[in-house]
């Protein structure tokens, strides 16, 4: 099978970056090409690391009302790092994307609604937060992709998140669970909606 990676059409990425945001938006995609094409061959532990390194550090945290004047929207990976902004639902949607363009499989990868105690696990602060969640295997424990911290850990020790429900392009799942609750693409008209804006950039 050939990988996502190759599906992209970086050329087509790279010019609509440059044409909608400048030059620094074309070298930032240019950039994700060249990692991508370095991480073909990688480790999944390594895949997970780098991509989750570069949008935390591609991307500066902006909430939609500041950045977009709204109150939720879903960037595009494009939008995201041409803008260099985004809230917890562009890192996720991003990191998603292209770890899919690498090749690992939608059941390992659901990108999970938590409710997170900001500041620490004893915090009272609480707030609706996304991470991206790996599976290493059906039954793994998953692996915890974060804005909020650059390292990955295992959700075990991430006991400030609570999950509510998580989803990738195949379902929908209530809190840990396994079992599959509903279509994604049915349920929630953001994601459908920017999965096709995804796919309109060049990004299959």
């Amino acid at each position: 099978l050939i990988s996502l990676a190759i599906a992209t059409d970086f050329q087509q990425l790279a010019l609509l970056a440059e044409q909608r945001y400048g030059n620094e938006a074309k070298l930032s995609v240019l950039e994700l090409e060249e990692l991508l094409n370095q991480l073909q061959s990688a480790s999944e532990k390594e895949q997970l690391d780098r991509v989750n390194y570069f949008f935390n550090q591609k991307i500066t945290f902006t909430s939609d009302s500041e950045h977009w004047g709204q109150k939720d929207y879903w960037a595009t990976p494009l939008e995201s790092l041409g803008t260099t902004k985004g809230d917890c639902e562009d890192y996720s949607i991003a990191k998603y994307t292209f770890l899919r363009a690498l090749g690992i499989p939608d059941e390992r990868l659901k990108l999970t609604y938590v409710r997170a105690k900001i500041g620490g696990p004893h915090s009272k602060i609480v707030q609706a937060h996304m991470v991206l969640s790996y599976y290493s295997a059906a039954n793994a424990e998953p692996m915890i992709l974060d804005n909020l911290i650059s390292e990955i850990h295992k959700s075990s020790r991430r006991i400030d998140l609570t999950p509510i429900f998580s989803f990738n392009s195949e379902g929908m799942w209530a809190g840990t669970s396994n079992k599959k609750r509903g279509s994604s693409l049915k349920s929630l008209s953001r994601w459908k909606k920017v999965l096709t804006r995804i796919k309109q950039d060049g990004i299959d």
